[in-house]
């Protein structure tokens, strides 16, 4: 879920905080992707006549597709891609998967209804609701990753803050997510849709943390509670606060617990047991891998590997599969030769200008603008 209508408040409060541009403005970079929400793109846009691919004995393999022509086209732009799967849910967490779980018992009913009406339209929607990322699933990508030649890190809890503590570490430069609670785990800098910006022809949004923090006047703490504020994964938000509500409280109160004391508890109730100090204390102090512990290595796929993997029983094209393992080596000559290129254009032969030079600039404009005067015309 990430953080209820965080995305709009952003674009409203802090516009300049947000940078759209093209996939290959993020050539040579390392950034983390979360695999799960990956994953589940794939699971949900990878289709053939509104039905996810699968082999003849009806296994999934829209995400394996997925996996491996969108990592290819980060390749091919330069992009050093490395997936972070999720661990085990923190405890506090299981309400949010709970109220999922009821969701998809209600979307079974209605695609009951729906495909008995023959409603093509509303089959496809309840279909979306249905799909989950499985163990099975994580764990065939893993495995394709690997023949790939392609990093990829197991977190001990959640995919989101394992990126953002990379990133902050400088071990790569962004987060990849759609979940905009990677900000909340103070990622400093967020990509959307650049997993899926190509086929979609969506520009990839990039989210400056300390531009947002200045944008709502907000200390990292005081985000952190209007998150919690606009609804997050771990636990209820106060009911009838909705976004500007939350912000005009934040920015009046500084925290959670002041708010708690000044608001009218008739008009908006506090939740039951509600146990906000604990989802804080989750995003202050996650549970991580510490990033100087995590060696990143992108090394040779596996050629014949890739192709007995996908061509066997999942049935893969195995030509076009061997074409796209000819692309994975394309792109690391070509990668290289583009951060060498990058360097020797950095390594211009064009002189700077001294201090003292551009001080006799400044003083030759004045006495222009003061002769000019003397003489009635007006300083250009």
């Amino acid at each position: 879920m990430g953080i209820l209508g965080l995305s709009k408040l952003i674009a409203d409060i802090a516009p300049f905080a947000i940078k759209e541009g093209d996939i290959k403005n993020f050539f040579g970079w390392k950034v983390a992707i979360d695999a799960s929400m990956c994953l589940y793109q794939f699971l949900i846009a990878v289709r053939s006549d509104g039905a996810q691919l699968t082999t003849v004995d009806g296994e999934t393999t829209s995400h394996l597709m997925g996996i491996f022509y969108r990592t290819i086209r980060l390749l091919e732009n330069g992009i050093k891609p490395v997936y972070v799967f999720d661990g085990k849910p923190p405890d506090l967490k299981s309400g949010e998967l709970a109220k999922r779980a009821e969701r998809r018992d209600e979307a079974k009913k209605a695609l009951e209804k729906a495909t008995e009406a023959g409603d093509e339209a509303e089959m496809e929607k309840f279909n979306r609701r249905l799909v989950r990322v499985t163990k099975e699933h994580a764990a065939e990508a893993k495995e394709l990753l690997k023949l790939m030649g392609v990093p990829f890190i197991e977190s001990p809890c959640e995919a989101e803050a394992q990126c953002a503590a990379m990133v902050k570490s400088g071990k790569v430069y962004a987060t990849a997510t759609e979940d905009m609670d990677a900000l909340t785990f103070g990622s400093s800098i967020m990509l959307r849709h650049l997993t899926f910006s190509e086929a979609r022809k969506m520009p990839v949004k990039e989210y400056f943390y300390e531009k947002v923090l200045k944008g709502f006047e907000l200390n990292e703490k005081e985000f952190i509670d209007l998150c919690i504020l606009l609804g997050c994964d771990y636990c209820d938000s106060i009911k009838g606060i909705g976004p500007k509500r939350a912000v005009e409280l934040i920015n009046q109160y500084r925290n959670i617990e002041t708010i708690i004391d000044n608001i009218d508890k008739s008009k908006y109730p506090i939740p039951e047991d509600w146990n906000y100090q604990v989802a804080r204390e989750l995003f202050v102090s996650p549970e991580i891998t510490d990033p100087n512990e995590i060696e990143l290595k992108w090394v040779e796929p596996d050629e014949e590997g890739i192709v007995k993997y996908l061509c066997g029983d999942r049935q893969f094209n195995e030509e076009r599969i061997r074409n796209g393992v000819k692309k994975i080596m394309k792109s690391r000559s070509t990668s290289t030769q583009g951060r060498l290129d990058s360097f020797f254009k950095v390594l211009s032969t064009t002189p700077k200008r001294k201090p003292e030079d551009d001080k006799k600039n400044v003083n030759k404009k004045i006495k222009l603008n003061n002769s000019s005067a003397k003489k009635g015309r007006k300083p250009k």
